[in-house]
């Protein structure tokens, strides 16, 4: 699967918490149908064998509708089920070794809070990066901020695309134009919403004004 700066636009990470009677597939599907252009699948206390169903019942979804499907940190995982590639952050499994197991065509995104991060992650072999987070977030409690100047400098420092994560919704989303990077990667503004497929509809719209600046 193609990773380029467009299927980064509306960039969807999941989380349980907000499931409720719904499904995690079914919750993909209707943020695929909004306007997310790719998906992450983000799993911290799943047992392996629920983990790689669940992978599996949300790659056939993204395979349904042609949209790029990410494994968050578990590169056991994304080997085995041949997803297209895996996000891996900065305390995971180096870049450069993520690359060596999966192999040259899949892709790797890495989080990156610093310019020194970002550059030794474009060396190592990262297709985008994941930087942030730039708003105060729920979502990860261990998460870092960073400032929108360093987001900027980030940008300018790499070749390979960057979205920015943390906090960002359809009220601020707005203020990320300009900096640089070709989307935004939200958890919350989405699958946190009561209606994900109109919630990602609107984030859609809001980041392609927001890119176009």
């Amino acid at each position: 699967m193609k990773c380029d700066r467009e299927s980064l636009l509306l960039y969807a990470v999941t989380d349980r918490r907000w499931l409720g009677a719904d499904t995690l597939p079914g919750q993909v599907e209707e943020a695929i149908k909004g306007g997310a252009t790719f998906i992450q699948l983000r799993e911290k206390n799943l047992d392996e064998g629920r983990f790689l169903r669940e992978a599996e019942e949300v790659q056939q979804m993204c395979r349904r509708y042609g949209v790029p499907f990410v494994i968050n940190d578990n590169v056991g995982i994304a080997a085995s089920i041949d997803a297209d590639g895996v996000h891996v952050g900065q305390s995971d499994m180096e870049a450069g070794d993520v690359r060596d197991r999966l192999g040259p065509d899949k892709i790797i995104g890495v989080s990156a809070q610093t310019v020194e991060q970002a550059l030794l992650a474009e060396e190592r072999g990262a297709d985008y990066l994941g930087v942030g987070a730039v708003f105060a977030t729920g979502s990860k409690a261990d998460a870092v901020e960073v400032d929108h100047d360093t987001l900027n400098h980030i940008c300018r420092a790499v070749k390979i695309p960057v979205i920015a994560i943390g906090g960002i919704d359809k009220d601020n989303i707005d203020s990320l134009a300009g900096s640089g990077i070709c989307g935004v990667a939200v958890i919350s503004a989405i699958f946190g919403a009561g209606d994900i497929r109109g919630a990602a509809r609107e984030l859609r719209t809001a980041a392609e004004k927001m890119v176009e600046v």
